[in-house]
């Protein structure tokens, strides 16, 4: 037996396959859409003969002539507009490749209303369990103005109480539930107790000059108000943290405030946790559903495991915030993709 082919046997088919370069078919996309060598040009951010030369070794590598010169500017040719579909198809892959990447590099934007706030302290806790993640911190007017900042795209999630009906393109879940403080001087006849019954405000007046008009926040207060007999004065001027907690330490007014709030340190002032029921500000997380940075996933997993529920026994919400926090995180929520 002889290893060596008879001449009639048939040959082996070679197919030669043209490796193609993704600079020359964004060029042939971008003279297809601008008809102009030279707006192609512009729009590339190259010269109109870097674009001829891509043009032709696109030709080149297909084996095919893509376009015809006319006065009116580059025409596609039969095989150019078979072509055109493609190309697009390629350049809108490899768009969406590099989209993707750059969003694995930039940081997280996180909307957190003040750097003060208890949000503040579950970003810098879940910070300290993923290694490599960026995040940027972002302070704003809370609900109000994260709708639109997550729907453009200019945060990737916030931390606020939601107040009334969600867009349908945005998610959210509970993050946290934060007990109620009174802020007293130490001259007030509460001053020296432990802890003060939510029973022995009734009737009096809570100085919160930051519970600015139509927010989340104030509407929480109010409803807190409405729900004790406790009147809730906003009047301000609000001048911060500093100028509320120096009002409170001189003994003319009395505050409210959460457990972690950073309150600025006052030798005048004291903090005493309300209970019986405990009056617990409800935080949510929020994201848009088609934001799909990679560390928001990791993010709702940490909130996820430290969520602690509602307990009617001890603890006061609003009606609207009850249902969303005393849910079975089990099954009842899917952390984005």
């Amino acid at each position: 037996m002889s290893n060596n082919r008879h001449a009639d046997d048939p040959q082996p088919t070679v197919v030669h396959t043209a490796d193609l370069d993704l600079a020359t078919v964004r060029a042939f996309v971008a003279v297809t859409e601008d008809r102009y060598f030279s707006e192609a040009a512009a729009t590339l951010g190259i010269t109109q003969q870097a674009v001829s030369k891509r043009i032709a070794k696109l030709e080149s590598d297909l084996g095919v002539r893509l376009f015809s010169r006319t006065r009116t500017g580059a025409e596609l040719t039969k095989d150019g507009g078979a072509f055109l579909h493609h190309a697009r198809a390629l350049v809108g892959i490899a768009d969406q490749a590099l989209e993707m990447l750059q969003a694995r590099r930039r940081s997280l934007r996180v909307d957190v209303l003040d750097t003060r706030l208890a949000s503040l302290d579950v970003i810098r806790a879940f910070h300290q369990t993923a290694e490599g993640v960026e995040i940027d911190i972002v302070t704003s007017n809370g609900l109000r103005s994260a709708r639109g900042a997550l729907a453009h795209g200019s945060i990737d999630a916030a931390f606020a109480r939601v107040s009334g009906t969600l867009e349908d393109d945005l998610v959210s879940m509970p993050a946290y539930l934060e007990q109620a403080h009174l802020l007293v001087g130490r001259d007030h006849p509460l001053a020296g107790l432990p802890q003060v019954k939510t029973a022995q405000l009734s009737g009096m007046t809570v100085w919160m000059p930051g519970n600015a008009a139509g927010s989340e926040w104030a509407e929480f207060w109010d409803l807190f108000g409405a729900a004790f007999d406790i009147r809730i004065d906003t009047s301000g001027p609000d001048f911060g943290w500093e100028y509320f907690v120096e009002e409170v330490g001189a003994g003319e007014r009395i505050g409210l405030a959460g457990e972690w709030c950073r309150l600025p340190s006052h030798p005048r002032t004291v903090q005493i946790p309300v209970i019986d029921p405990a009056p617990m500000y409800p935080c949510s997380l929020l994201w848009h559903r088609q934001n799909h940075h990679p560390v928001l996933a990791p993010l709702t997993r940490f909130i996820e495991s430290r969520f602690r529920p509602y307990d009617p026994r001890h603890q006061w919400l609003p009606a609207p915030d009850r249902a969303t926090f005393t849910m079975d995180l089990d099954g009842g929520f899917s952390p984005p993709t």
